[in-house]
């Protein structure tokens, strides 16, 4: 199992933890308050600095009970913190909600954290490339719409 090196930025800030034995991510926590007005967005802090290992990333990925029961989601969903990041870890919430807003308290879990490896890839420049039995069929073209 790697090590995940994190640095509290804030005395009150929480580590991140899985919720339950075998979940993939860990929770990240908020580090301040703030409402998010219905359609508004807001940079919330984690108080928190990681640093995620060689080849592999940090992937910030919404919490579905927040997205199911409030509307909560990410702008830049999925997240990505790259290896070399060493500053603060800031969630970019969103509230889809048309109607309420959302309070988010000091503690509250606000996102979950996954460490996922990373294949580093050389680019190449090609005249073709390989075809497939898909070719170039884009959105729709498994026949579901």
């Amino acid at each position: 199992m790697s090590e995940l090196r994190i640095t509290r930025l804030r005395v009150e800030a929480v580590l991140p933890a899985r919720a339950h034995p075998g979940d993939a991510g860990l929770d990240l926590t908020a580090c301040e308050g703030t409402t998010i007005g219905p359609g508004e967005r807001a940079l919330v802090s984690t108080g928190l600095a990681v640093e995620i290992p060689p080849d592999h990333a940090g992937i910030v990925a919404p919490r579905s009970g927040l997205a199911l029961r409030h509307g909560i989601s990410i702008v830049n969903t999925p997240g990505v913190i790259d290896a070399g990041y060493r500053g603060e870890v800031q969630v970019i919430l969103v509230n889809t909600d048309r109607s309420e807003s959302f309070t988010v308290e000091p503690g509250m879990r606000i996102a979950q954290l996954l460490v996922m490896p990373v294949t580093p890839v050389d680019v190449v420049e090609v005249e073709r490339l390989t075809e497939t039995s898909r070719g170039s069929d884009g959105f729709g073209s498994s026949g579901v719409r």
